[in-house]
């Protein structure tokens, strides 16, 4: 598990497991019902995304959000 703070990291963590995967940036777009724009777009870091768009690119790659709330 990772804690990001920004896109970019967003970004990076997204491109390393496509990467990793052995998956094109065309075929991760295919997977996740997106456009190659998108998926390019999410991977240089662009700060305002489609969040419903996001989450199926992140599924697609086996990834996940996880939010915390604050402790009291």
């Amino acid at each position: 598990m990772i804690q990001v703070n920004s896109m970019a990291e967003i970004a990076n963590a997204v491109r390393e497991a496509r990467r990793s995967q052995g998956i094109s940036q065309t075929v991760l777009a295919q997977l996740s019902n997106v456009g190659l724009r998108f998926v390019c777009e999410i991977e240089h870091g662009k700060k305002s995304v489609r969040f419903d768009k996001l989450l199926s690119v992140l599924t697609t790659l086996g990834m996940s959000l996880r939010l915390e709330m604050p402790s009291e």
